[in-house]
C-alpha cells in the first residue's frame, strides 16, 4: 500500500485491497473515496464490498467514479460533494492515484474561486407516496446516502382512501398524515417548491430562487388536478350537489349527497386518460349505486356515467364483470362524453361528444353529479427541458431513468410511462428507482426493471371488489393464485385487501422501506 499525503486532511493511493483497511484506520484516516467505476478491470474489487468492510472499521467510504482522461463537471462536482461532507482526514484511490489527485486539484481549484456549494447524493422531489417511498427505499440499501427531499406541504395524505371516504366507510381523518410522521428521519427535508429543472448543471431551481445541486436526481412531484379546465366547476366544486372523490375536503360531501340523495338524475363523470386511478370515477358510481339498492331508492334515480373513452376500462378482462354490476344498477353508459362546463346553481352540466354526425354539445341536467377534474403534469415540469411531448417526465419505460439525462429518474403519477397512475404502481417502481439510482451513483448502468405493474380495486359494491391488477399492454399481473383471488371476478377477500390490509401496508410498509411483494426484478435475469 502506497499512501501519498498531498496535506495534512488528504492523500492518494493506488487501488487498495480488503486487507488495507486496517492499517489506513490505525494511521488515523477517517474516510475513503474510491474514484474507480466498477469492472474497470477484471477481479477489480467492488466499491460496495469495500464499503461495507471500511464501514465496520468505523470509517466513512464515498463512491465517486470517473473515467480515466473523460473527467466531467458531474464527477468533479461529486468529489468536491464527498470532500464536503467527509471527515478528514480523508484517503482516495483510484488504479494508480492519479485519477484521484486531479479530481481533489480540480475540486479544490473550484472551491477556491466560488463559494463551497452542497452537492447531495440524491435529490427528490416530491414527498408524496413515490417520493417518500423511493427515499425509504435507498436508506435501506445504503443507510449512509446524503438525500434531500423537496417538498412543501406539511400534509400526507393516502389518496387511495379517498374513494371509501366518499362511501362513507373510512372517515377522512384515516387518510392524513403529517409529512413530518412519514419523512424518513435520515434525509434533509427542503420545505420549498420546486420552480424548475436545470439538468445541465445538475441542479433544481426552488420558488424562492434557491438553488439544490445533487449527484442524481428523481423526480416525482405527482400530477396537477386541473380544476380550472371546466368552466364553471371550480366555482361550484363542493356544494350545489357537485363532488369529487378527488378531493380531502370533498370526498366527505360525496358521502352525504349520497346518503341524503332519495331520487332524481346522478351523474358521474371521467375525463380523458392520463388520470390518476382510472378506475375512481366508475367506483364512485358503483358504491353509491349499491347504497340506494339497500336503501330501496336505487328505482327512482337515473345514473348516468360519462367517460370521455370509448370503453368501460381500458384491460378487456376486467369488462365483463363491470358489466355485470351496470347492468344491475340501471347504469347509462356515455361513451365519448366529455364534461366541458357546469353551471351549478342551474343544476346543468355540459358534455361535448361524438356520434355519427361528428361532435356537438349536450345540457344535461343533474341533481347530483361526482366529477373528476382533467388532469396534467405540473405546470413547472411541462415548460421543463425533462418534459416529453405529453408534458411528463420523459423516461425509460422499463429503467425509469430518463432519455436524455442519465442521472435523472422519474416514478409515480408525474413521469410519462405508459402505466396505469396508482399507488400501486409508485410503490413497485420505488424500489426499481432506488436500485438504479445507487448503479449510477456507482458508474454503473441499471441494473433492474419495472414491468409498468399498476392495480385498480374496482370497489362494485360494499364488501365485493374486482381487483385489476395489469401491466404495459394491459397484461394481467395477479398477486395471488387464481384459486385464491380471481381478479376479474368480484371478491370478499379482495375488500379485506382494501378496506384492512392496504392502509398499514402503505404507512408501514411502502413508506418505510419494507417492500413486501415488490422487490425489484434484475434486468440480467430477464435475458
Amino acid at each position: 500500500m502506497d499512501i501519498k499525503p498531498l496535506n495534512r486532511d488528504f492523500a492518494i493511493s493506488p487501488q487498495i485491497d480488503l486487507a488495507d483497511l486496517p492499517a489506513i484506520a490505525a494511521q488515523g484516516y477517517k474516510a475513503i473515496i474510491c474514484n474507480r467505476p466498477d469492472n474497470e478491470e477484471k477481479g477489480q474489487i467492488a466499491a460496495t464490498e469495500l464499503r461495507e468492510a471500511a464501514e465496520r472499521l468505523g470509517l466513512e467510504f464515498a463512491h465517486a467514479p470517473a473515467v480515466s482522461g473523460a473527467i466531467t463537471d458531474a464527477n468533479v462536482e461529486a468529489m468536491a460533494s464527498a470532500l464536503a461532507r467527509l471527515p478528514r482526514p480523508i484517503l482516495a484511490f483510484c488504479r494508480s492515484g492519479a485519477r484521484s489527485t486531479k479530481l481533489y486539484d480540480l475540486s479544490s481549484s473550484r472551491s477556491q474561486s466560488a463559494p463551497v456549494v452542497h452537492i447531495h447524493d440524491v435529490v427528490i422531489v416530491g414527498g408524496g407516496a413515490a417520493g417518500i417511498a423511493t427515499a425509504a427505499s435507498l436508506l435501506k440499501r445504503n443507510p449512509k446516502l446524503d438525500i434531500a427531499v423537496i417538498e412543501p406541504s406539511e400534509e400526507h395524505y393516502y389518496q387511495p382512501g379517498w374513494t371509501m371516504v366518499g362511501a362513507g366507510v373510512f372517515e377522512r381523518e384515516f387518510t392524513r398524515r403529517t409529512e413530518a410522521q412519514v419523512m424518513p428521519s435520515r434525509v434533509n427535508w427542503i420545505r420549498a417548491a420546486a420552480s424548475d429543472f436545470a439538468p445541465d448543471e445538475n441542479k433544481v431551481i426552488l420558488s424562492d430562487g434557491g438553488e439544490v445541486r445533487y449527484r442524481v436526481l428523481v423526480a416525482c412531484p405527482g400530477i396537477k388536478l386541473d380544476w380550472n379546465a371546466i368552466p364553471g366547476l371550480a366555482d361550484t366544486i363542493g356544494k350545489n350537489g357537485v363532488t369529487s372523490n378527488y378531493g380531502y375536503d370533498l370526498a366527505p360531501y360525496t358521502n352525504r349527497l349520497v346518503k341524503q340523495f332519495k331520487g332524481g338524475r346522478a351523474l358521474f363523470t371521467q375525463p380523458a386518460m392520463p388520470i390518476k386511478c382510472a378506475g375512481a370515477p366508475q367506483k364512485a358510481m358503483y358504491l353509491s349505486c349499491h347504497r340506494w339498492e339497500k336503501a330501496g331508492v336505487l328505482k327512482d334515480i337515473d345514473v348516468q356515467f360519462h367517460t370521455a373513452g370509448a370503453v368501460l376500462f381500458g384491460v378487456a378482462a376486467y369488462v365483463p364483470a363491470l358489466m355485470e354490476y351496470v347492468e344491475r344498477y340501471g347504469a347509462h353508459l356515455n361513451f365519448e362524453s366529455k364534461l366541458v362546463a357546469i353551471d351549478g346553481a342551474a343544476k346543468v352540466a355540459t358534455f361535448e361528444r361524438k356520434d355519427s354526425d361528428g361532435t356537438g354539445r349536450v345540457e344535461e341536467r343533474f341533481d347530483m353529479i361526482h366529477v373528476v377534474p382533467p388532469q396534467v403534469a405540473p405546470d413547472f415540469v411541462r415548460t421543463s427541458s425533462l418534459a416529453a411531448a405529453s408534458g411528463f417526465i420523459e423516461v425509460n419505460e422499463a429503467t425509469l431513468r430518463h432519455v436524455r439525462y442519465p442521472n435523472v429518474f422519474a416514478l409515480g403519477d408525474a413521469c410519462s410511462a405508459s402505466n396505469a397512475k396508482t399507488a400501486a404502481a409508485a410503490r413497485k417502481q420505488a424500489p426499481v428507482v432506488a436500485v438504479n439510482v445507487l448503479a449510477v451513483l456507482e458508474g454503473k448502468p441499471p441494473t433492474a426493471d419495472y414491468d409498468g405493474y399498476g392495480s385498480c380495486p374496482l370497489t362494485v359494491e360494499a364488501g365485493k371488489i374486482v381487483l385489476a391488477e395489469f401491466g404495459y399492454g394491459g397484461k394481467l399481473l395477479p398477486s395471488f393464485p387464481n384459486w385464491l383471488i380471481d381478479g376479474t371476478r368480484p371478491s370478499r377477500l379482495s375488500w379485506l385487501l382494501k378496506d384492512t390490509i392496504l392502509p398499514p401496508v402503505y404507512w408501514h410498509g411502502m413508506l418505510k422501506g419494507r417492500e413486501w411483494m415488490v422487490a425489484p426484478h434484475a434486468i440480467e435475469a430477464a435475458h
